[in-house]
């Protein structure tokens, strides 16, 4: 019998549940109470508990497991979830202990095989933190294993994955030592499949990717070198290191992500793009990937696109009342052109996305052309540039001006048959939105011009340039204040006159604790600089005016640049001077 409180006992065929007393060891008595239970406290809609309970009775599998497998609820919900239903406690961070507890009894394998991890061993009870806690059978053979009362408490599987590394994984990588010595040969295709196939690289190419997922990365970089694979992650804008891996892994990694990408294995003299869709502790998570040949193998970077964590809403982005106002008034046009500019990663697309959200509508028929389409987005038709078979971003264009669109959004303007079709568009009464590469957004006019799209176009045709860079914001829990507060509180004061109406001076700096990994950073924000095309631009713009001058133009109407934008984050405790400093330039 296991003992332990709350008590779990564990019979043939049967779990206890204190509150509500035995479940049949099929389920049909948990999966009637636990779907009743979900819809009562609002876990899950009732629609999508019906979905999930049809899939359940096809499939003949548990009802919470098909929940996460088609990612109708997390993994970290339906832990809570579950922890309440069968009041049962959760297993927190310190209660993992810092060395293996019975490691003569228990082996790593059954740990690792049955989710069932010793936690603390006290009078005779053992304590253990397991995924299942339906599953009895392993609980019952560590009682008899251990000849202890288990007390059982509830592990959600990202902890348990970790506290399993810390605890049992082999070094330099369980996953790794039965691989060591059988890198295949680069001609052997056949057995590169067979590897990428095992069970070790699996593991190890999930890991890499869950962690990744947990880690609010962006990016998951896999670097070969000449004696290690490096894997990094790009979090809140920048790289850092995450794991090193053994160079007989190099062949079996990137020909699993190959494999899950649907991409030519074979295939490692040329470049190549694919996709992954999959689920990732119950959320359906997308991965563009690219794969491109270098010195030691092939380098592999997998962007991670999850929707969960975009929230396509202007103010949540970052930007400030005013600019929301005059975003808004971008958008209302019924034609020209809106550009958004920025360095690589500066959230261009993503403001794109946030600008197409607020026009959807039933009334307007919205098209988009992206090399590649980031996010799948209801009501908006979406289409892939494919230029290996013509499909480039000017046939494209081409081919939607015959679909009676009212707004086309273009992933990116790249050359001059891209921007006349743009232009073109907006002449004929479309609101276009796309995105340039550059530094500033008076900057854009002049790119455009050094294209070969003639001034007089431009005058008539873009409304507006919105000029963004991403800043990482403070981390809440240890943000501590500046040691120069006092002298920045001045110069801003000296730069930026009205500063004082947001209020006092809350200029901080980073410090790191656990929650942002020692960073002392938390997510990041936006900060922008829009230029509205008015009819005192129009002058300049036909003129060839110089960046500088279009610039100070638009200050003397009232345009707030990146830097002054950062500054009032600055002040309001939102970011740092330095942070400010890196993304933009003074002035």
């Amino acid at each position: 019998m296991l003992a332990g409180k709350p008590q779990t006992k564990v019979e043939t065929g049967l779990v206890l549940r204190p509150s509500a007393g035995y479940y049949d060891a099929d389920g049909s008595r948990f999966e009637a109470e636990f779907a009743e239970f979900l819809a009562a406290e609002k876990v899950v809609d009732r629609l999508v508990l019906e979905r999930g309970l049809g899939a359940a009775h096809k499939s003949g599998e548990r009802l919470d497991r098909v929940l996460t497998k088609l990612g109708l609820i997390s993994e970290d919900h339906l832990t809570l979830a579950l922890s309440k239903f069968l009041s049962l406690p959760i297993v927190r961070p310190n209660d993992i202990p810092l060395d293996r507890i019975l490691p003569d009894l228990v082996e790593p394998e059954f740990v690792r095989r049955n989710k069932v991890m010793p936690l603390s061993l006290s009078g005779g009870t053992l304590s253990v933190g397991v995924i299942d806690p339906l599953n009895s059978e392993p609980i019952r053979a560590l009682a008899y294993l251990t000849n202890t009362s288990i007390a059982v408490r509830i592990c959600s599987p990202a902890d348990f994955e970790k506290a399993f590394d810390s605890l049992y994984a082999l070094r330099p990588d369980g996953s790794e030592r039965a691989l060591v010595g059988t890198e295949a040969s680069e001609l052997d295709v056949q057995r590169l499949r067979d590897i990428a196939s095992e069970a070790p690289v699996i593991r190890l190419v999930n890991q890499i990717i869950t962690n990744a997922v947990e880690a609010h990365a962006s990016d998951i970089h896999i670097e070969p070198g000449v004696d290690q694979v490096l894997v990094r992650y790009r979090i809140d804008g920048l790289l850092r290191n995450a794991q090193v891996l053994s160079p007989n892994l190099r062949a079996a990694i990137t020909s699993r992500v190959k494999i899950m990408s649907k991409l030519d294995i074979a295939e490692r003299r040329l470049p190549q793009d694919g996709r992954i869709k999959i689920a990732v502790r119950g959320v359906e998570i997308d991965f563009r990937v690219s794969t491109i040949p270098t010195a030691f193998g092939e380098s592999v970077v997998l962007r991670i696109l999850d929707r969960t964590r975009v929230e396509l809403d202007f103010s949540k982005l970052g930007f400030s009342a005013d600019q929301i106002e005059a975003l808004n008034q971008l958008l209302l046009e019924p034609n020209g052109i809106v550009l958004v500019t920025g360095p690589t990663g500066s959230g261009k697309t993503t403001t794109l996305y946030t600008a197409l959200k607020s026009l959807n509508s039933p009334e307007r028929k919205i098209f988009s052309v992206e090399d590649p389409i980031e996010y799948q987005v209801a009501g908006i038709n979406q289409v892939q540039v494919q230029s290996e078979i013509g499909m480039d971003f000017p046939h494209a264009l081409r081919a939607i001006l015959r679909q009676d669109p009212d707004i086309i959004m273009i992933g990116e303007i790249r050359d001059l048959e891209t921007a006349r079709i743009a232009i073109q568009s907006s002449l004929t009464g479309h609101l276009v939105l796309s995105t340039l590469h550059t530094n500033s957004a008076a900057a854009a006019i002049a790119r455009l011009i050094d294209i070969g799209v003639e001034g007089y176009l431009l005058a008539s045709t873009v409304k507006g340039v919105l000029a963004q860079r991403l800043v990482r914001k403070l981390c809440r829990h240890c943000a501590r204040s500046h040691g120069q507060a006092a002298h920045w509180a001045r110069e801003f004061s000296k730069m930026i006159p009205k500063i004082e109406t947001l209020g006092p001076p809350q200029i901080e700096d980073a410090a790191g604790c656990d929650k942002c990994g020692g960073t002392g950073f938390a997510g990041r924000s936006t900060i922008a600089e829009i230029l509205l095309v008015g009819s005192d631009l129009h002058g300049l713009i036909l003129s060839n005016a110089a960046d500088a001058e279009l610039q100070a133009a638009a200050r003397r109407r009232g345009m707030i640049n990146m830097y002054e934008m950062g500054a009032m984050k600055v002040w309001r405790g939102e970011t740092t001077i330095d942070e400010v400093l890196r993304a933009t330039r003074m002035g």
